[in-house]
Parts: structure tokens; C-alpha cells; sequence
């Protein structure tokens, strides 16, 4: 048996004599477990530092990330020890993280429900509940729970006191802006309630749980219900990534991507949020803290194809739907980013009781690029409906309400693209003539005469080819820069942009196309540093950005893949991964000095590329992809 060891290097092996992952030093050593409801961000002291209940948009309960100690947590320690390792479970988001000491180990397993309640076609179960079960190892370990909920961000002091045996009650009854709410939870335990309540230290003579939820439980959690809902919601994880494509290469990554992804999917709208986070910042003791617990459009057309290639397709089609249902119809605008139930308007406040992240102000709720102009986002949404269109011919009211949007966009994107927009970066300043976003909305008119061609509406297919061909070479002439021989951040300017590298992705040119070859050489030469790559150089609203975008590295490696560097590429991706946190989770920034994480976390775009980087090497490898079986996959 394992014994405590005061010297933490000296832990290679876990309990059951498997390789014990090692604590990386990479910014963010949280897991996350959740249910398609919310997440709960975990360090690897075991402390809950950020949870929003109900939803992921919700206020938080718990925010220590984002303050200096007096945003709540939820921790348990343990008496003269520490925690040794933190680890999911084998394909699934349950987290487990060990406790040692010289009286004896135990382990927290923490989830949040997600399983069926009966047959495999039933909508899955995921109560706003986290789950913490204490099991003993070994020994007569002594141990405390620090619970100290801070409803709606902490700005109004929260009640908590006991409400019955095994039950703690907690309220607010004001929100950060002062208006007044009811807001509670619930805290069930087979422990001393008020040992509990009151951080009194307690020996572990026998497995012990703590259930938080959002709702009042009308059946008393006992131990046996607890296994059982920790044994279904296994099942599930690890059934559902069963069904996960792996490819040769890198299939734990791609897995663990995927499990990522899957938590971050609103569950009953199947909106898909940017990230579980509200600003972490992009650079410490900067002002780039925005809130993205939103869904963004513009991450659709990427999410549709790489939840396909995977075996994910109705996951796919969920989000798909969502997008459907949410956006406008005939001559509504567009937006780009919505709430997670397609709400609109997104207002930004600020709470400045809050430090930030190291002290990283301001802290942010809402965000207000929700009304930004971003002609990309026509390309998107076609993007997208191209990519599903045999799931919309299913049904002919379906198909019907599709071509709708579909000449909708187009006259959008008639009426718009030869205006300046704020670009896919969403700058606040002066607008610009983006050329990614040009591209893109040559994208929806390419997409556009696509879908028409393929409902057999060809006269109208013909006649906007017409402007599908204008756009195309507009971009040519004004977006191509011959004296830095590239295509150039916008019409007139000699700065890059690394959104322009996925040029190749949307079919605007081909691998061989010596033009966006030398975009991605001039790319790697002028936004590049230590290995990684800027989105783009120079001044914005906020300055010059300092930190690398993660997502722009993963399109650099790609599209070296894809131009027939492959080797290089492959060097990329796999410096790239090597900083994912130690449980696998990567984040929305990486610092040029040290690769530590920053920014929103974890980060779904970020997952995303990783798994469609993953998938680009191991094509050109020599590996094929398999069918898409879209009417079997899981979800």
C-alpha cells in the first residue's frame, strides 16, 4: 500500500499501480466536471474556485478565482497532508483528486449527474447537482470542508444555516446590481451538518458525501442513491465516448477534447458555450476579462465538422437545430454571439467588488460585442447549414424554413459585404475592411449557391455565383498585398492576421495555391514568437495584445499540415498539447515566456482545433477517416 511521502516527487504511482498523472505548473491546475447544466472548476487542492447554478450562465456560487478570498469556495482538506494527484477517471468527467497523510489517504470523487433514466433513447438526466464523495483509503485520515457559497458573485452577503438533519440551506436576496432576487441552495451530507457548516475538523472512518444543488430535494440523498447515480453517470461518460472516432494518432487527446466539448454543450437547447469561465484574463493585470459563457456563432461551422468527423453527429445536429431556432428569419439582423437559450441581448457589467484573477480588473457579466457588426458570421451560419443539409431534408417544413434563411443571409450579405465590420477579433475601435471577413462572406454566397443547386432552385443558384465570383475577386485584387507578397489583415494594411489561415478550410483557394503558401510563411514570420503565434501585431482598443491565442497556434500547425509541411506542423501541434494542464484542459491564451494558460477556461474553440489539428495529421499520415454514421452516433 501507498503511504504519505513528505516530498511530492517522490509520487509516480497511483493506488492501483497505474502512472499518476504529475501536477503541471501551466497556470490553470483546475478540472472541471459538469453536466450539460453548469460546470465546477476544481483545483488540485480539491477547492470548487468557480460554479454558476442553475446554468453556466447563472450567477456564481462559488468565484474564488476571481477574487482574492472572499468569493467563496468549497474545499476539503485534510490534517497534516496534502493533495498528490488529480485525475479524470478513464473516459469519463468524473475527477478524482487524492489526499494524503501520515494518518491516511482518501479520495474525493466529484461529478455532476448526467445519465438515462430509462432506454437508450430517453433525454439524459442533469439535475443542477455536484456531487462530492469522500472515499477512504487507508488509514484514519482527519479532514475539514470549508462550504462558504457567495451567491450571485459575492456582491451581497449570503445566509446559510441548518435546515434539518443532513441539510443546509443557503440565500441571497439581492444580485450584483443590487435589484432584489431570491436566489438559494441546498447542501445534503450523511455528516455532522453543522461540523460541516462550521469547518470542524472529522476523522474518516467511512465513505462520507456532500450533494449540492440548486433545487430542494424531495427524496433524501442517502449513500446508496449516491452510487448509484455516480455508477449510471460513469456508464454514461464512458459509453458516450465509446462512440467517440479515435484515430492512431493522439486518441487520448482527441477524447479527452471531446469529453470537454460535450460538457460544454447546453443540454436543453444544445448551444455549445465558448467557455465555463467569466473573465480570466488574456494577460495578467490587463483589462481583456470578458465574459464567454455565451454561444458564438462563428464557432459553428468548426464545431459541425469536427463533432461529425468524430462520431458525434447528433451532438452536431443539436447545436445545429439551436442555430436554427435562434437566429432571425427574412430581414431581422444577425448577431453573433447569443445567450444560451437564444436570449439577444447580452449586457455587460462590471463588478468591481471583485479583484480578478491575480488582481486582473475588471470582473465582467454580459457581454456587449453582442451588437457588434461582423460580416463573418453570414459565413458561418452557411457554413453550417451546408455542412447539415441532408439532417434538414428529413422533414419538407424543415428544408422550406432552411431556404428561407438561406436568401435571407444572401441578401444580408449583398446588401453588406462591400462594408468595413470589426472582424472576427471584435474590435472595439474603428471599423475596417477585414479580409477574413470578406472571405467569409464569399463563404455564404458560395454555400448559398451550393444549397441552391442542391434543392434544385438553379436559375437563382446561377445568378449569385455571379457575386460569389465579385467577392472572390475583390478579395484577390484589394486583399492581397503585394509588397508584403500576402493576404494582409485588411484592404490597404501591411499587418497580418492569423484568421487568414483558414483561407484553405473555407475552399477559398487550394493547398498548392502559392498565394496562401506565402501567407502562411509571412504569418508564421510576423506573428510569431517562441513558437507560438499572435492573432495579429499592433495597436487596438486595449493596446497591443502581449499573449498568444491559442486556437491561432492549432491553425498554424494545420495549415502547415495541409501546405506539405507536414513534419513541422506535427512538431507544432505536439509542443501545443504538451500544454494542456494536467488533466488535459486547455485554455483560451498561452504566455509567449513559460507557455502558461490564460484566458477563459477550459476553452471550447480551443478543443475544438486541437481535435480537428489531431485529425489533419493523422489524414496526412495516411489514415482515412470513417463513414459518418450520423443515425448511430450517441448522444
Amino acid at each position: 500500500m501507498t503511504r504519505y511521502d513528505p516530498e511530492p516527487t517522490t509520487w509516480r504511482m497511483d493506488p492501483q499501480g497505474r502512472s499518476a498523472p504529475q501536477i503541471k505548473h501551466v497556470g490553470y491546475d483546475i478540472g472541471v466536471v459538469g453536466n450539460g447544466r453548469t460546470c465546477a472548476l476544481i483545483d488540485h487542492d480539491g477547492s470548487v474556485v468557480f460554479m454558476c447554478l442553475p446554468d453556466f450562465d447563472s450567477g456564481a456560487v462559488f468565484c474564488d478565482l476571481l477574487s482574492n478570498g472572499n468569493g467563496g469556495k468549497f474545499a476539503i482538506s485534510i490534517e497534516n497532508g496534502k493533495t498528490i494527484w488529480q485525475r479524470y477517471e478513464h473516459a469519463t468527467n468524473v475527477l478524482v483528486t487524492r489526499y494524503e497523510s501520515p494518518a491516511g489517504g482518501f479520495e474525493v470523487i466529484d461529478f455532476m449527474p448526467r445519465y438515462r433514466l430509462s432506454g437508450e433513447d430517453s433525454e439524459p438526466c442533469n439535475p443542477p447537482d455536484l456531487v462530492r464523495v469522500i472515499r477512504r483509503v487507508w488509514g484514519r485520515p482527519r479532514f475539514r470542508v470549508v462550504y462558504d457559497p457567495r451567491l450571485e458573485f459575492a456582491k451581497h452577503e449570503t445566509t446559510s444555516h441548518v435546515i434539518g438533519p443532513g441539510r443546509i440551506k443557503s440565500t441571497v436576496t439581492h444580485r450584483f446590481d443590487h435589484s432584489e432576487i431570491y436566489e438559494s441552495v441546498y447542501l445534503h451530507t450523511d455528516m455532522d451538518v453543522h461540523a460541516v457548516l462550521n469547518g470542524h475538523t472529522m476523522e474518516l472512518d467511512e465513505e462520507r458525501f456532500l450533494l449540492l444543488s440548486y433545487n430542494d430535494k424531495l427524496r433524501e440523498p442517502t449513500h446508496e442513491l449516491i452510487q448509484l447515480m455516480l455508477t449510471k453517470t460513469r456508464a454514461y461518460w464512458f459509453n458516450w465516448a465509446l462512440h467517440t472516432t479515435r484515430p492512431p494518432r493522439y486518441q487520448e487527446t482527441v477524447v479527452r477534447s471531446a469529453l470537454a466539448l460535450k460538457l460544454m454543450q447546453f443540454g436543453p437547447t444544445g448551444a455549445i458555450v465558448a467557455a465555463a469561465t467569466t473573465s480570466l484574463p488574456e494577460s495578467i493585470g490587463e483589462v481583456r476579462n470578458w465574459d464567454y459563457r455565451f454561444c458564438w456563432i462563428r464557432d459553428g461551422s468548426m464545431a459541425v465538422s469536427v463533432l461529425r468527423r468524430i462520431g458525434h453527429a447528433d451532438m452536431a445536429h443539436r447545436f445545429v437545430d439551436w442555430v436554427m431556432d435562434t437566429v432571425p428569419t427574412k430581414d431581422d439582423e444577425l448577431q453573433i454571439m447569443y445567450g444560451i437559450r437564444g436570449e439577444r441581448k447580452l449586457e455587460e457589467h462590471t463588478l468591481d467588488h471583485l479583484d480578478g484573477y491575480m488582481g486582473s480588473k475588471p470582473v465582467r457579466t454580459g457581454n456587449a460585442a453582442y451588437h457588434q457588426k461582423q460580416h463573418d458570421i453570414y459565413g458561418a451560419v452557411m457554413d453550417v447549414i451546408w455542412q447539415t443539409l441532408p439532417h434538414f431534408a428529413r422533414r419538407f417544413d424543415q428544408v422550406e424554413e432552411v431556404w428561407t434563411a438561406v436568401r435571407s443571409i444572401t441578401r444580408a450579405v449583398e446588401r453588406q459585404w462591400k462594408d468595413p465590420d470589426r472582424g472576427i477579433w471584435e474590435i472595439r475601435g474603428d471599423k475596417r475592411h477585414f479580409v477574413f471577413s470578406k472571405v467569409l462572406c464569399w463563404v455564404a454566397v458560395d454555400r448559398a449557391v451550393k444549397i441552391a443547386t442542391a434543392l434544385g432552385r438553379h436559375p437563382w443558384a446561377e445568378q449569385h455565383r455571379k457575386l460569389a465570383d465579385e467577392i472572390k475577386a475583390d478579395i484577390h485584387k484589394q486583399g492581397w498585398n503585394e509588397k508584403i507578397r500576402a493576404y494582409s489583415q485588411s484592404y490597404g494594411s501591411d499587418l497580418m492576421d492569423a484568421s487568414n489561415l483558414l483561407m484553405l478550410d473555407y475552399g477559398f483557394c487550394e493547398p498548392d495555391d502559392p498565394r496562401f503558401i506565402a501567407t502562411v510563411q509571412k504569418t508564421q514570420e510576423d506573428l510569431g514568437r517562441a513558437g507560438l503565434l499572435y492573432r495579429y501585431r499592433g495597436q487596438d482598443d486595449f493596446g497591443e495584445p502581449t499573449s498568444a491565442f491559442t486556437i491561432c497556434s492549432f491553425w498554424l500547425a494545420k495549415a502547415l499540415v495541409r501546405i506539405g509541411r507536414v513534419d513541422e506542423g506535427q512538431k507544432l501541434f505536439e509542443e501545443l498539447i504538451d500544454c494542456t494542464n494536467h488533466v488535459g484542459l486547455m485554455a483560451e491564451d498561452l504566455t509567449f515566456e513559460g507557455r502558461r494558460q490564460l484566458g477563459n477556461f477550459p476553452q471550447a474553440y480551443s478543443h475544438l482545433a486541437m481535435v480537428d489539428t489531431a485529425l489533419a495529421i493523422n489524414a496526412a499520415r495516411g489514415w482515412t477517416e470513417p463513414m459518418d454514421l450520423s443515425e448511430t452516433a450517441a448522444y
